[in-house]
């Protein structure tokens, strides 16, 4: 009377895994492509940015990133200071280096 029959559900078809699995290929396509279009080119550009900072030497033409030019006059472990005039001379992380201009370009 106020209890219902419990009737047994059919089991679920042989071919539902497959079509969850169907359902995830979207998602994991999504990753594949983001990885290789975003992911490994800034990867890439981190490390060849690193390999330029760990060169720099002294004498070294730089651009920095705030747009400022300069020669490389004392390296320190953490800190470059640029030679921006003739006896103006500015400190700057390592980190702030963004190019390494070739020789003579400053000085035009």
């Amino acid at each position: 009377m106020f209890i219902s029959n419990a009737f047994a559900q059919a089991a679920p078809a042989a071919g539902s895994t497959e079509s969850s699995l169907l359902s995830l290929l979207p998602l994991v396509l999504m990753f594949v492509v983001l990885y290789f279009v975003m992911i490994r080119p800034q990867m890439k550009r981190q490390k060849e940015h690193k390999a330029m900072i760990e060169a720099l030497a002294k004498g070294d033409e730089v651009v920095t990133a705030g747009g400022l030019l300069g020669k490389v006059a004392k390296l320190g472990e953490s800190f470059v200071h640029l030679e921006v005039s003739t006896g103006v001379e500015i400190q700057i992380q390592r980190s702030a280096v963004v190019q390494v201009l070739p020789k003579g370009t400053v000085g035009k």
